[in-house]
């Protein structure tokens, strides 16, 4: 990964949750930090961190420590909490470019209605209570017994969140429908930029506002597509991805080839071909 910055950098720390490897995460939140880091050509290391040590309570979260604090010196250091406000900071300090700084302001809108598409409507379709099992056996890595005790107190988190965004008060056949229209809306759009990736002779990622640079929106889509298909959280938007929207598949695949060619993903993306 090319860095942005100079050797005089700042360390940044950023803390998935998980057992620190070579993979993403179940989290779709910190795949989209750990994508706009990347994109951003920001130098990081991943530590495995908590819930109980994160700012806010939420993963992931990012330590910052500028180089001009100094090695043995604690003054300066921040712990950054949120996958949208991390970048904002990271912005203002000047260590990565903003990708939406050239976006017209229609645009801009447009980006921020992807975003809000999937971390707002998505996010809760897919937390519903059918992925209640796989997405405890997931998140909590402890013997079965413990995993049922601590798993009763994120049941009632989960029907607590749904209740309040209002996903809960849907029917199951109702949260499916909203769902595959979410992401038949995605693939529309990625359906379109690619064609006009190809039309120009592209190679490489085409990204989801159709454009010939990313944007917030498609480190959003990317970290929550590869978060359901890399992880058995939820089985059925799997099956959904894989089995309708092969372009959306397409989309993650060439962002993975590009941007994270260390990572081994368990995730089956089809057809192999070189990223330029």
């Amino acid at each position: 990964m090319t860095a942005r910055n100079s050797p005089a950098s700042p360390t940044i720390s950023l803390f998935r949750g998980f057992p620190v490897d070579t993979s993403y995460t179940p989290s779709p939140f910190v795949n989209k930090l750990e994508l706009r880091l990347r994109l951003g050509g920001v130098c990081y290391h991943v530590e495995e961190g908590s819930i109980s040590r994160a700012p806010r309570g939420r993963i992931p979260y990012v330590k910052h420590e500028p180089a001009a604090a100094g090695a043995n010196s604690q003054s300066h250091v921040e712990m950054l909490p949120d996958s949208t406000l991390i970048p904002r900071k990271l912005i203002e300090y000047n260590y990565m470019d903003d990708l939406n700084a050239a976006l017209t302001p229609a645009e801009r809108a447009k980006d921020l209605a992807v975003r809000a598409l999937v971390e707002e409507k998505v996010y809760f379709y897919t937390l519903w209570i059918d992925n209640y099992y796989p997405t405890r056996d997931t998140i909590l890595r402890v013997p079965l017994p413990i995993r049922a005790i601590l798993g009763l107190y994120f049941y009632h988190d989960i029907k607590y969140r749904l209740k309040g965004q209002g996903a809960l008060l849907l029917t199951h056949d109702e949260v499916v429908a909203f769902e595959l229209e979410a992401w038949e809306a995605i693939n529309q759009m990625l359906v379109e930029s690619r064609q006009t990736w190809q039309e120009a002779g592209r190679t490489g990622p085409f990204w989801i506002l159709g454009g010939t640079a990313p944007t917030e929106a498609d480190a959003t889509v990317f970290g929550f597509v590869i978060a359901y298909l890399d992880s058995k959280m939820a089985p059925a938007t799997d099956r959904i991805i894989q089995g309708r929207f092969p372009v959306i598949v397409e989309y993650v695949r060439r962002i993975h080839e590009r941007y994270f060619p260390e990572y081994t993903p368990r995730a089956a993306f089809g057809r192999k071909e070189t990223v330029a």
